[in-house]
C-alpha cells in the first residue's frame, strides 16, 4: 500500500459515522448490507449515509454492488488488510510476536499447551 492510500483510508475511517458503517459492514462479512438497513441500523438519512458510503468507496474501504433494487455495500477486507499490513511494516523492531493482538496470543497459548 501507497502512503497516499493509506491517508486516504485513515482519514475516512476518522469520523464516527463511518468508523461506525465500517465496524458494522466488518460485522457483517463479505455478504454485506443493503444501504437501507445500514441507514435503519445507525439512524442516518439516506442522502447522509450516502455521502458517507461514498467517502468509504472512494478510499477503497467498501464496494458496492446491486442486487436487485437494492445496493449492497460490503468491507474491503483486501484494502483493510493492506492497511494494517502498511501501519505495522516495521513493527517493534523486528520482533514479530509483540504485534500480535492480545486475543490472538491467548488462543495461541492455548493451542500450544
Amino acid at each position: 500500500m501507497k502512503k497516499a492510500a493509506a491517508i486516504s483510508a485513515l482519514g475516512a475511517l476518522a469520523q464516527d459515522t463511518r468508523l461506525d458503517i465500517f465496524r458494522l459492514l466488518v460485522q457483517k462479512g463479505p455478504a454485506g448490507v443493503a444501504a437501507g438497513e445500514i441507514g435503519e441500523r445507525l439512524g442516518q438519512p439516506l442522502p447522509t449515509l450516502s455521502f458517507h458510503l461514498n467517502q468509504l468507496r472512494f478510499a477503497g474501504l467498501v464496494t458496492s454492488r446491486r442486487e436487485s433494487r437494492s445496493i449492497i455495500y460490503s468491507a474491503n477486507f483486501d484494502a483493510i488488510t493492506g492497511l494494517i499490513a502498511y501501519l505495522t511494516e516495521n513493527c517493534c523492531g523486528g520482533q514479530r510476536e509483540c504485534c500480535i493482538p492480545a486475543a490472538t496470543q491467548k488462543r495461541i497459548r492455548r493451542v500450544s499447551l
